[in-house]
């Protein structure tokens, strides 16, 4: 039996953080979930904390606890109340843990004396392991949903491994979250969204946009 080709969505922020990129991929999770596929969401948080249990529970939010005892970020609540299923902490991915695996991998001798770098070890640890939770959960779609802006410098490392895993297997979608400001009523501005909507994975057919403004009129 040949193996499945697991498909992959990427939930990206810019502008500012806390718009909902949680509920847009919980959203789109039960969405397709509806149709019968089998996904799991997987959350990057680009601070180098281990696991959530000790960010800052003030600019972070606070912490949820899975089934297996990990300490998560709160979306993970939603994940698993949207899905009614339970998740597990390989789902969750901080800065923290890729290098404390880059440092432990290193250290045992197994790149073989190479000059560990970003590129090609660290983002192939990140592929590497969507990759793994997908074919351990057997799902048909895997949504990673990168915390913060794409802006933030911790996340540029992680959102080039998503570009290079795009270039691998050409069955990804990128699904953008923005806000539009509005400077009076009815008033919206859309210049301050341009400059990351212009980059190559966010253009259709593979990008996807949501906007969300403060406007009572709408967009």
């Amino acid at each position: 039996m040949p193996e499945k080709k697991t498909k992959f969505i990427v939930i990206l922020g810019s502008i500012m953080s806390g718009l909902g990129k949680g509920i847009i991929t919980s959203s789109i999770a039960k969405l397709l979930q509806a149709r019968g596929f089998n996904v799991v969401p997987i959350k990057f948080d680009g601070y180098l904390n281990v696991d959530c249990g000790t960010m800052n529970p003030f600019r972070h939010g606070e912490v949820f606890v899975l089934d297996d005892g990990t300490e998560v970020d709160m979306d993970f609540g939603t994940y698993e109340r949207f899905l009614n299923r339970s998740l597990s902490g390989e789902c969750s991915i901080t800065g923290g843990k890729l290098f404390q695996r880059i440092i432990e991998k290193e250290r045992k001798g197994e790149y073989l004396g190479r000059d560990v770098q970003f590129i090609p070890h660290l983002t192939n640890e990140i592929n590497n392991w969507v990759k793994k939770v997908g074919k351990d959960s057997d799902a048909d779609i895997v949504l990673i949903e990168v915390g913060g802006t794409v802006g933030d410098l911790e996340n540029g490392y992680f959102i080039e491994a998503m570009r290079q895993l795009h270039l691998e297997r050409n069955n990804m979608a990128f699904v953008q979250l923005t806000y539009i400001p509005s400077l009076s009523a009815g008033e919206q501005k859309t210049k301050p969204t341009v400059k990351e909507e212009d980059k190559p994975l966010l253009q259709p057919p593979r990008g996807m946009r949501f906007r969300r403004s403060n406007s009572q009129h709408g967009l």
